[in-house]
């Protein structure tokens, strides 16, 4: 798994480990339009590709979104949101 970081003062990301996938709570706690602007090319990022049941996006009032990641795209998805700026730093736990 990967440890990483981001800035709790414009969203909140939480996980929790199923059978097949992983489930994050992502709720952005600014309205900064950067933050919305980069989960939405994180997605884009996982809409657009070929397999359909790697990244599942479900978005709920109050800016809050549930994302279902297959445990084999868990690296993807995280690298993608470092991409996008979300997060600060990301490094292989030990």
């Amino acid at each position: 798994m990967l440890n990483y970081r981001f800035d709790e003062t414009a969203l909140q990301i939480g996980e929790s480990a199923n059978e097949n996938d992983v489930e994050f709570r992502i709720v952005l706690a600014t309205d900064d339009p950067s933050i919305a602007a980069g989960l939405k090319r994180v997605r884009q990022e996982f809409d657009e590709n070929r397999v359909y049941t790697d990244v599942l996006f479900y978005h709920y009032p109050n800016h809050e979104y549930k994302v279902i990641v297959r445990k084999d795209y868990y690296v993807d998805f995280v690298l993608e949101l470092m991409k996008q700026r979300l997060l600060k730093s990301v490094a292989w736990a030990d």
